[in-house]
């Protein structure tokens, strides 16, 4: 069975979003990181960088969330995509956690950022019911989660982005979410 490693309000409740999307069966272990077990060499095996979230399927074992969104939608995914399917769902996953992610949550950099970045999102939002069109993906996921967060954690307010505010609205009424992140906010 898949293991997702993980602690309480990591990351890794991305990962088991999309689990919970592709309903595959895995087991979450949750990892004390307040006690450093992320530290401990059994884990360090799994992920010499020690962070989370990390999984082993089998033998395989791969740590980085988007890294893993990636390969559990080769492996486990309910959808074919074509190569370039395959690269724009790349494309979403990477802007969502090396662009979306820090423009807005380095606060030295928000105030710039957010704009830049939801003006266009919520363009695209508004045109079409999710990211790649009118199917959810993983990149959906990827993006969804990190605006999920961003009005966890710092309360930000998405009425100015109407296509943004009905996206987050739609993600977070999937069965998957409320099992997931929904969970913990």
């Amino acid at each position: 069975m898949l293991k997702l490693y993980g602690g309480a309000r990591s990351r890794a409740s991305i990962v088991q979003w999309y689990l919970e999307e592709l309903g595959i069966p895995y087991e979450f272990v949750m990892l004390d990181m307040q006690a450093g077990e992320h530290r401990q060499p059994a884990y360090l095996a799994i992920n010499p960088m020690g962070k989370v979230p990390a999984i082993v399927d089998g033998d395989f074992q791969l740590w980085e969330s988007g890294a893993i969104l990636l390969y559990l939608d080769e492996k486990y995914g309910k959808l074919e995509h074509s190569l370039e399917e395959r690269a724009k769902i790349a494309q979403w996953v990477l802007f969502a956690n090396s662009t979306l992610a820090p423009g807005i949550f380095v606060e030295a950099s928000r105030e710039r950022e957010m704009p830049q970045l939801m003006t266009p999102l919520n363009e695209i939002l508004q045109r079409q019911q999710f990211l790649l069109g009118g199917t959810f993906t993983v990149a959906d996921v990827a993006v969804g989660s990190v605006l999920a967060y961003i009005t966890i954690m710092l309360k930000l307010d998405f009425s100015p982005y109407p296509g943004i505010f009905t996206y987050c609205k739609r993600l977070s009424e999937r069965p998957a979410f409320k099992a997931s992140i929904g969970s913990r906010s």
